[in-house]
């Protein structure tokens, strides 16, 4: 299984996605999503510091919390993408999870 963390953002926001992809059987792949934003304007405010490099990383690493709403955005928009072979699926862990065609090129 190959499991990453990517960040994306700026000065105001961090837009936060745990990937996961693992095989699912002769030619499929299982990716699984979970999207959180970092409002990094509102930790310097209440704060004067940015955020904890927890709040960067799901439990039990860090403190995040999933935005079921944008992960489900973003999961349909890679479905459609790489043509998955289903609706996306609920982990017991708040993933969305899709099984998609191995494309290798």
């Amino acid at each position: 299984m190959f499991s990453t963390t990517v960040t994306y953002g700026g000065d105001d926001f961090s837009m936060c996605a745990h990937i996961r992809a693992q095989w699912a059987g002769p030619g499929q792949v299982k990716v699984a999503l979970a999207c959180w934003v970092v409002n990094m304007d509102t930790a310097r405010y209440f704060g004067d510091n940015p955020p904890a490099s927890e709040e960067m990383r799901l439990p039990p690493e860090g403190t995040a919390e999933w935005d079921e709403e944008l992960t489900s955005r973003v999961i349909g928009h890679l479905a459609g993408r790489m043509n998955a072979l289903a609706t996306a699926l609920p982990t017991a862990d708040e993933h969305l999870t899709i099984t998609v065609p191995l494309v290798l090129t």
